[in-house]
C-alpha cells in the first residue's frame, strides 16, 4: 500500500551506479537518499532512520535501524562478514536485506527456488534502484540463473514505519519452482537480551501475549490453517531484557499484511545476530513460474520507538487508523451496532426482529444486524450455507419489509454472510461438488458441517462476487458481517497441472482480497466487518480491505479485558468490536452487572448482543444512559491514543485503560477489579498524555472516586498524583471522562 505521505525510493541505473552525487527524494518528515560514494540507501521518516549498502560483493546489506539519526552522519560503507573459519566464511553471515539460498549462505534465506535443471544455487546481487515520489525500489538479480527480484520499500513520515516487499521475476529460460519466499528480512543492531513477544489464541481464547527470551536458535511464529488463524497472530515485538515497560526502551516490532498461511521465524545466528524473516509460509508451498512469469510477497511492515511497549502499540494504531484503513483518517467512527444472533440464534424470523430493532432504536442504537440464519434451508449449521437467497418462509416478502422498518427506526441495516463456506446440504454444492477445496479421490473433511470453496478457481471468483453483487444490488444494505468458520483441509486444486496445484494458498487469498476490493468499489457505502470464528482473520492485509474486526467469539466481559488487552498490543480500538451481551454469560456462565459489561465494551467500538426482549425496564434506561455517554467519548475512545495503565494479563485482578484525544482536548478512562483480594485498595492511577498545563475537569461515567478529589486539576496533576478510584468487591468497573476546560463537548 503506497499513500502520498510515504516514501517511495527509484532511479533506475541499468546494471551499475551513476558517477553522481548523494540523490534524494524528499516527502513532507520523510526522506529518502542514496549516498553514491558509500554505496549506502537511506530512509528517514518519523523519529525513525533506515540504512542499507551494497557490500564488495555486491549484496545488499542492514547497516542500521533505530533512532533517527542527523543526515549527514556516516553510515557506510557495507562490509561483508569476516570470515570466522573454514566454517563460517567471508560473507556468510552478513545481514543481508534478502538473500538468495545459494553460495556460501547458512542464515535463513529470504528466497529458495529450484530450476528445472536440477539447480537450487541462487546468489542475489545490486543490479540497479529506482528513486520515485515516495518509494525505494532496488533490482537484484542472479543473471546466470535468471531471477530477478525487486525490493520495495515506503516508509511512512508520521509513524517511521517501513513497508517492505518483494517483486520475484523468473527471467530465464527455464521454469522454476519458488519453495520459500519471505516478504523480508530485518535485522536487529547486535545485542545480548533481547526478548520476544507474539501473540498466541484459540476459538474463544484469542490475544495471549507471550514473552521469550531470544538465544541461539530460532523460534517460528506461523499459521499452516491457510488462513491468518489465532493460534500465532503475524505480529511481533522485540525488546531488550526481560522487563518490558509501556514508557522506556528500546522495541522493534513489525505486523505481516496476508490473511493466508505465513511465517514469521525469529532467529540469532552464532554471533549474536537476530533476524526476522517473514513471508509466506514455507509448509507445502511451491510457487511454480514459467520464464516471464513473477510472484508478489506480501507487505512487510516494521517500525522503532525508544519509547517502550505502549508507544510502538500506538504507533500501530496510528499507521492502521491513517495508513491502512479504507478512508484512512476520514473514514467514519464505528455506529454502535445490535447483533441478534445471541436473542434469536438460527431462528430467524421477520417479526421477532422487527420487535429487536424496536428495542434496539429506542437505546440510540444505529445500526441493526441480522445474523445467520436468513437465508436457505438454514435452520441449523447443517444445511443452506452457499444459498444466498432470502428464506421466504422466514420472511415471506424478502427483506425490504424488514430493511424499510429499520431505515424507518432511524438504523442502518447489516446482514451476516459467510461467502468462502458451503455446506453438502446445500444447492450449491449439490450443482458444483467439483467447487471445494479438494484431492481428487481423497475424503473431503467437514469443520461446523461446511467445506471450503476454492476461491482460487475464477469461475468460484466470480460467482461468490455475483452473488454478493447481486445481494447488496437488489437490498438496501449498509454493511456485511463477513464470516469465516473453518480452517483448510485437503488444499487440493484437481483443475490445474500437479505442478500447479500448490499456487491456491497465493491464489486463493488473492482473489479474495479482489473480491472485496470488486465489492466496495461498485457498492462504496457499505462496510464490511471481518470474522472468522472470532479473531481468527486479524491482520494488516484484510483491514486494507475491511472497516472493523471480531476480535473474539468470547464476549465474557470480565475475559474480554485479557483479550482486547492482547488485541491492542498489535491493532487499533478504531477496528475493534465488543458486544454487550447476556448475563450470566454463555462462556463461562458468570455474572456480571450491566454496567461492568457496558465499561468493558465501551474500549472499543461498541456494540449489543444481548436478547433486548428480556431486559427489564430498569435495564433499558441504564442502556440508554451508556449509549449516550458513549456517543460523546466514541472519536477519543476510536481515535485517540490508547495507554495501558494496569494489564489484565495473567489473570491479574485488575485492568485500566486510558484514551487521549489527538488534540488532548479529552482523556476516558475505564478501570475494572475483577476481584477484590484482602480488603486492597485499587491502585492509583497516573494517567499519561495530557496537556500539563491545561486544567482538566473529570466527570464519571459510573463509579465512585476518593473522597477529597478535586473535580478540576491540571494535567501535571492527573499525571503526577493520579486520581484514586473506590472499588470493593468483584467484577467492579468505573469510567471517568476528563475534559479540558474550554473544550466543547459533543456527540459523534
Amino acid at each position: 500500500m503506497f499513500s502520498s505521505s510515504m516514501i517511495r525510493v527509484a532511479v533506475c541505473l541499468a546494471g551499475g551506479l551513476l558517477a553522481v552525487p548523494a540523490v534524494a527524494a524528499t516527502q513532507g518528515n520523510a526522506s529518502a537518499r542514496f549516498d553514491q560514494s558509500q554505496r549506502v540507501f537511506r530512509l528517514d521518516a518519523g523519529a525513525v532512520t533506515y540504512a542499507m549498502g551494497v557490500n564488495a560483493d555486491g549484496m545488499l546489506q542492514t547497516l542500521y535501524w533505530g533512532a533517527r539519526l542527523p543526515a549527514d552522519d556516516p553510515l557506510g560503507p557495507a562490509l561483508p562478514a569476516p570470515e570466522r573459519s573454514s566454517f563460517d566464511s567471508a560473507g556468510a553471515l552478513t545481514p543481508q536485506e534478502y538473500a538468495g539460498w545459494g553460495g556460501n549462505l547458512t542464515a535463513t534465506p529470504a528466497l529458495k527456488v529450484k530450476f528445472d535443471d536440477g539447480n537450487r544455487d541462487l546468489v542475489l546481487r545490486y543490479d540497479s534502484h529506482r528513486l520515485e515520489k515516495d518509494a525505494l525500489a532496488v533490482t537484484m538479480r542472479d543473471a546466470k540463473a535468471g531471477v530477478t527480484v525487486i525490493l520495495r520499500y515506503t516508509a511512512d513520515e508520521a509513524t517511521g514505519i517501513v513497508g517492505r516487499s518483494a517483486h520475484i521475476e523468473n527471467t530465464g529460460k527455464q521454469a522454476l519452482t519458488i519453495d520459500s519466499a519471505a516478504a523480508a528480512t530485518w535485522n536487529l543492531p547486535r545485542a545480548p537480551d533481547y526478548s520476544l513477544r507474539y501473540l498466541t489464541g484459540t476459538w474463544a481464547g484469542e490475544w495471549h501475549l507471550q514473552t521469550r527470551p531470544v538465544t541461539p536458535g530460532a523460534t517460528v511464529l506461523e499459521s499452516r490453517r491457510g488462513s491468518t488463524g489465532d493460534e500465532n497472530n503475524p505480529w511481533f515485538a522485540i525488546g531488550r531484557g526481560d522487563a518490558w515497560n509501556e514508557e522506556h526502551g528500546d522495541v522493534w516490532f513489525g505486523a505481516l499484511a496476508w490473511s493466508g498461511s505465513w511465517s514469521i521465524r525469529v532467529e540469532e545466528d552464532i554471533l549474536g545476530q537476530v533476524r526476522v524473516v517473514g513471508g509466506y509460509n514455507p509448509f507445502d508451498f511451491g510457487y511454480r513460474l514459467k520464464p516471464g512469469q513473477s510472484l508478489d510477497t506480501p507487505v512487510f511492515y516494521a517500525g522503532y520507538t525508544k519509547d517502550g511497549v505502549g508507544e510502538a502499540s500506538r504507533l500501530m494504531h496510528a499507521f492502521e487508523r491513517d495508513r491502512v484503513l479504507p478512508g484512512g483518517a476520514s473514514a467514519p467512527l464505528r455506529p454502535v451496532l445490535y447483533n441478534s444472533w445471541e436473542a434469536t440464534e438460527f431462528k430467524v424470523e421477520e417479526p421477532g426482529q422487527e420487535k429487536l430493532a424496536e428495542k434496539a432504536a429506542a437505546l440510540g442504537v444505529e445500526r441493526f444486524v441480522v445474523d445467520d440464519g436468513w437465508f436457505g434451508a438454514r435452520d441449523n449449521d447443517h444445511a443452506g450455507l452457499g444459498d444466498w437467497v432470502v428464506n421466504r418462509r422466514k420472511f415471506p416478502n424478502g427483506l425490504k419489509p424488514l430493511i424499510d422498518k429499520v431505515h424507518g427506526l432511524g438504523m442502518t441495516f447489516g446482514l451476516w454472510v459467510e461467502p468462502e463456506m458451503v455446506n453438502a446440504d446445500s444447492d450449491l454444492y449439490r450443482a458444483h461438488p467439483d467447487w471445494v477445496l479438494n484431492f481428487a479421490g481423497r475424503p473431503r473433511s467437514e469443520g461446523r458441517h461446511q467445506m471450503v470453496l476454492n476461491l482460487a478457481r475464477e469461475d468460484v471468483k466470480a460467482h461468490v462476487l455475483d452473488v454478493l453483487d447481486r445481494l447488496l444490488t437488489e437490498n438496501d444494505i449498509q454493511f456485511l458481517k463477513w464470516d469465516y468458520n473453518r480452517n483448510w483441509s485437503e488444499p487440493g486444486w484437481p483443475e490445474v497441472a500437479p505442478e500447479e496445484q500448490q499456487k491456491v494458498y497465493v491464489t486463493y487469498v488473492r482473489n479474495l482480497y479482489d473480491i472485496l476490493r470488486q465489492l466496495r468499489a461498485r457498492h462504496p457505502k457499505v462496510e464490511i466487518e471481518s470474522c472468522s470464528g472470532g479473531g481468527a482473520r486479524v491482520d494488516l492485509g484484510i483491514m486494507a480491505l475491511t472497516d472493523e474486526v471480531w476480535p473474539s467469539d468470547n464476549t465474557d466481559p470480565s475475559d474480554r479485558l485479557s483479550i482486547q488487552d492482547g488485541f491492542s498490543y498489535a491493532y487499533a480500538p478504531a477496528t475493534m468490536m465488543a458486544w454487550v451481551t447476556g448475563s450470566p454469560n454463555w462462556v463461562n456462565n458468570r455474572v456480571s452487572s450491566l454496567d461492568f459489561r457496558f465499561l468493558s465494551s465501551m474500549q472499543g467500538g461498541l456494540g449489543i448482543g444481548a436478547n433486548l426482549l428480556e431486559w427489564t425496564p430498569a435495564e433499558e434506561a441504564t442502556a440508554r444512559g451508556y449509549v449516550a455517554a458513549y456517543k460523546t467519548i466514541r472519536e477519543t475512545v476510536q481515535r485517540g491514543d490508547l495507554y495501558r495503565l494496569l494489564s489484565p494479563r495473567d489473570r491479574a485482578p485488575w485492568s485500566a485503560t486510558l484514551s487521549v484525544a489527538q488534540d488532548r482536548h479529552q482523556a476516558v478512562l475505564f478501570a475494572f477489579q475483577r476481584q477484590g483480594e484482602e480488603a486492597r485498595p485499587f491502585p492509583t492511577l497516573a494517567l499519561r498524555g495530557l496537556d500539563p498545563k491545561a486544567r482538566y475537569r473529570y466527570r464519571l461515567i459510573h463509579g465512585k472516586v476518593a473522597p477529597g478529589t478535586p473535580e478540576v486539576a491540571s494535567g501535571a496533576y492527573w499525571m503526577q498524583r493520579g486520581i484514586d478510584i473506590a472499588m470493593r468487591g468483584d467484577l467492579q468497573a468505573a469510567g471517568l471522562v476528563f475534559d479540558r476546560e474550554g473544550a466543547p463537548r459533543g456527540s459523534r
